[in-house]
């Protein structure tokens, strides 16, 4: 039999029915492992002995191992997962309010190599299975039924930890079917938002095959200031992705969020803000405008208080939907552009 996790019912159907087994009970195993967590055939139990049996040996999960859980002093938490392979990722919850996200991690560093990004740094190790995608999730709804934190129950999910996902569309679709399903996890779509560098084609497959929330990373306003930051616009251009962001199958009453990192002298300017104006035109979006959080070597400096407040007053005065995103666990390297920062540090304590 294929081993369970990262499957579906209609998958598990065939062996089932070989063994003499009702296909129906497909969707009682997978409710039980993402449902309720339980991996241990003997405690499902409304289970037939038979399937038991046969399920024995069968549910052993994704190795994923937390090596190290930091705590920021705004609440934040990082989880750092060492892998069968012994590579490391990492996941950051944070809690807000009535409001509790999870961001997850995609694939083992990054292969967009964009210059404000500590991810980037690593290159690219390789993706994750949608088994480890999945596995971050359910490893932090157990850590916050033991240990409880804010609401104390999971709300949200980013993809915008460590990696591109839309480099990694088949195996992330595989895990948002099971993110979402009533089988799986039962997260509805609406909360869950997967953010992308700007890969044209998959940006389409994405919304053509999930109803999930997009973000786009933009961070410039010129092809030339693009892709000094984000090499990808070499491939696909400033243009062609605004261009496209239009076209997308958006779903009515949602929008594409743009996320704008802001760096001292750099993107920063009355006239960057002008011009995102422009980019934006016709499209139904909001911006939210991120500090920049250092790390070695970066290179950067972020956009002071009152620059950053000056530009999205022009955004706001222009009728852009803009708000500054406050950093959240830069203490623990936590915070948005930092994770990877500290996996060196993690993989050498091996």
């Amino acid at each position: 039999m294929q081993p369970v996790f990262a499957t579906t019912p209609d998958a598990l159907v065939e062996p089932l029915q070989r063994a003499g087994i009702a296909p129906y009970r497909a969707g009682q195993v997978l409710s039980w492992i993402y449902g309720r967590g339980v991996v241990d055939p003997e405690a499902m139990t409304n289970l037939p002995r038979e399937l038991r049996a046969l399920l024995a040996g069968e549910l052993a999960p994704p190795a994923l191992e937390p090596v190290q859980i930091a705590r920021s002093v705004d609440g934040t938490r990082k989880f750092a997962f060492r892998l069968a392979d012994g590579e490391i990722i990492e996941s950051v919850l944070i809690p807000d309010r009535h409001r509790m996200t999870l961001c997850v991690s995609s694939q083992v560093g990054c292969a967009m190599g964009c210059g404000f990004c500590a991810t980037a740094r690593l290159g690219l190790r390789r993706h994750l299975t949608p088994d480890e995608i999945v596995a971050q999730v359910m490893f932090a709804r157990r850590h916050l039924e033991e240990d409880p934190l804010g609401c104390g129950h999971l709300t949200n999910i980013v993809f915008m930890g460590m990696g591109e996902p839309l480099h990694n569309l088949e195996n992330l679709i595989a895990a948002l079917g099971i993110l979402t399903a009533p089988w799986g996890l039962g997260i509805s779509p609406r909360r869950i938002t997967v953010s992308t560098v700007g890969l044209v084609p998959q940006m389409r497959a994405l919304l053509e095959r999930t109803q999930v929330n997009l973000a786009v990373s933009l961070s410039a306003t010129t092809e030339e200031g693009r892709r000094e930051l984000m090499p990808v616009t070499r491939k696909y251009s400033l243009q062609e992705l605004m261009d496209a962001c239009r076209e997308l199958p958006v779903p009515r009453r949602r929008r594409i969020t743009f996320e704008y990192v802001m760096l001292a002298g750099v993107n920063d300017s009355d006239d960057d803000a002008r011009r995102l104006v422009k980019l934006l035109h016709g499209i139904r979006s909001k911006v939210n405008l991120i500090c920049f959080n250092a790390f070695a070597d970066a290179g950067y400096a972020g956009s002071g208080a009152e620059r950053r407040e000056r530009f999205q007053r022009l955004l706001l005065d222009h009728g852009v939907n803009a708000t500054i995103r406050d950093s959240r666990g830069p203490d623990i390297a936590a915070a948005c552009g930092q994770l990877a920062a500290q996996t060196e540090t993690h993989s050498a304590a091996r």
